[in-house]
């Protein structure tokens, strides 16, 4: 059986196509739904406009595809708008199925089942998954979901680029300390998942570890901050292996990954195109 799932994040719209053998695509769309909603509390006209266009593309593709069965799960953006009913409606209309609006320690099981599917590295196995608006760590016995993430720390603290040292060393520690007692005593191995994760190793090495399952260290995501910080947006914009459409927030999502790492006290992570959508594709295989 065919089957398409939909992850309507922060700062992304994900679809994946698959019969959990095989996957007949992935595809991502950068659209900001979450933007301004850590100040206002609501979805912007916008934003919602932006993002249903390319969830109608969505709902036309798995038309196109014979997909059999589709779901889509909302996130972090969604859950702090007081006007996501307004939104759920309107992207049930496009996409052919009504969005479920999931929990953060929800978003953190599905990217655990899906980023570890097929992996064997040491355990304790970590799975950190950095959206726009919040950050889900989670083990298979402890999950914790943090409402930071690279659009919501951009809001706060990067609306000018470049970043005056003070400015950068003052986020740097908001966001080590709202990771402060998350409970992961050992981790054996930390499995990065989300756009942030697997933007950087393409930043840090190029083309050839912009691909699965790429492993980077956090000195080189420390120094990817302070290389990212002295930057214009337009200027990121042009960095090799980047999606452009991330230049305004990519940072943050460093940022935030570099105080997972620290919290934890791994040296070494290795990002995963497999995640919270892998998680639902089979689950709802395993129900149809």
């Amino acid at each position: 059986m065919r089957v398409g799932v939909v992850d309507i994040g922060t700062n992304s719209m994900r679809l994946l196509v698959t019969d959990g053998v095989e996957d007949v695509g992935r595809w991502v769309e950068v659209t900001g739904l979450g933007e301004g909603v850590d100040e206002t509390g609501v979805l912007s006209e916008v934003a919602m406009d932006r993002t249903l266009i390319a969830l109608e593309e969505f709902g036309d593709r798995m038309d196109s595809l014979d997909v059999e069965a589709r779901a889509a799960i909302a996130t972090s953006a969604s859950r702090d708008a007081s006007n996501r009913e307004e939104f759920l409606d309107r992207a049930e209309k496009v996409l052919g199925v009504r969005p479920t609006l999931i929990s953060g320690i929800e978003e953190a099981r599905y990217g655990f089942s899906g980023a570890t599917r097929n992996w064997d590295g040491p355990p304790p196995w970590v799975v950190s998954d950095i959206g726009g608006g919040s950050t889900e760590i989670v083990s298979e016995v402890a999950q914790a979901s943090i409402d930071i993430g690279s659009v919501r720390l951009t809001e706060r603290w990067f609306r000018e680029r470049p970043i005056p040292a003070d400015r950068l060393d003052m986020a740097r520690d908001q966001a080590k300390t709202l990771f402060q007692g998350v409970g992961f005593s050992e981790v054996g191995s930390l499995l990065g998942v989300g756009g942030t994760w697997t933007e950087i190793g393409g930043m840090v090495g190029g083309p050839e570890r912009d691909v699965d399952l790429a492993m980077v260290t956090l000195a080189e995501i420390t120094d990817l901050v302070r290389r990212l910080a002295g930057l214009t947006i337009d200027q990121t914009a042009k960095l090799p292996t980047l999606n452009p459409k991330r230049a305004g927030t990519i940072l943050g999502g460093v940022v935030v990954a570099e105080a997972v790492m620290d919290v934890l006290g791994v040296e070494v992570a290795t990002q995963s195109i497999s995640d919270s959508l892998d998680g639902l594709a089979a689950e709802l295989l395993a129900v149809t």
